[in-house]
């Protein structure tokens, strides 16, 4: 950052390094404005660009996006169709521009029920950016927090784990983001205060922070102002301050 960028944001005593982020409120910023809610979902795509060169500058090393849930598929068709045409869109339009800023892409969740057109070029997607180790993306899409933890047991009883080996690591290293830390932060935007079936295994020692702001408008002053608010709090992981 320059010298104007530091008195505007100061350097932070502690940055986490593993941001989560429920993006929310794109239909009600398009409703606002008397657009379409597909018109917000574009829009929020927009402003990612800006949050990936805030991480980065700010010193955040992982960033995990909720882009899709798995109970998004109940939303009307044409909108999850919508949704999709978007995120076809967003990787043949920007991944180039991804890889050369070092960001690596990965996926968490379940891909199955994605058409083959689509899959490709997500996995190819993975497969170019993989090297890269300026920002990590994990991009949730199809993702719920339960069908995941369901899934590492699944793993595990595959594998035939007798009982008394299983730990909370065992666990972990099942999920979807095994071998990645668990998130220090979790922003939510559109002041909605649920979590929304989002990391629920991993955040439960996640700071949370949540602004009214629409995803859409949430920018790099928003972004530095959460990171502000996480440097500030005590994190004692259950046990009690002492001193």
């Amino acid at each position: 950052m320059n010298n104007t960028d530091l008195k505007k944001y100061p350097v932070l005593p502690v940055v986490p390094q593993h941001v989560g982020l429920i993006m929310d409120g794109n239909g009600r910023w398009a409703h606002a404005r008397g657009l379409p809610r597909l018109a917000g979902h574009r829009a929020g795509v927009q402003c990612l660009e800006t949050v990936f060169r805030a991480a980065v500058e700010f010193g955040v090393s992982i960033l995990t996006l909720y882009a899709f849930s798995t109970e998004n598929w109940n939303r009307p068709e044409s909108e999850v169709r919508g949704l999709l045409r978007i995120l076809g869109d967003t990787l043949q339009n920007e991944i180039d521009k991804l890889d050369e800023h070092g960001v690596q892409l990965r996926h968490i969740g379940d891909l199955t029920p994605l058409s083959e057109a689509l899959k490709r070029p997500i996995c190819s997607a993975i497969e170019l950016t993989k090297e890269n180790d300026r920002l990590i993306v994990n991009v949730a899409f199809n993702y719920g927090g339960r069908r995941e933890i369901v899934e590492a047991v699944r793993d595990i009883v595959r594998l035939g784990i007798p009982p008394e080996q299983i730990s909370e690591e065992t666990i972990a290293e099942h999920l979807y983001t095994g071998g990645v830390p668990d998130p220090d932060l979790i922003i939510r935007t559109s002041g909605e205060m649920r979590v929304s079936n989002f990391m629920i295994w991993q955040g439960a020692y996640a700071e949370y922070y949540v602004t009214p702001t629409f995803w859409p408008d949430f920018d790099r002053d928003e972004f530095y102002q959460a990171l502000l608010a996480f440097s500030h709090r005590k994190r004692r992981f259950g046990e009690v301050e002492i001193g």
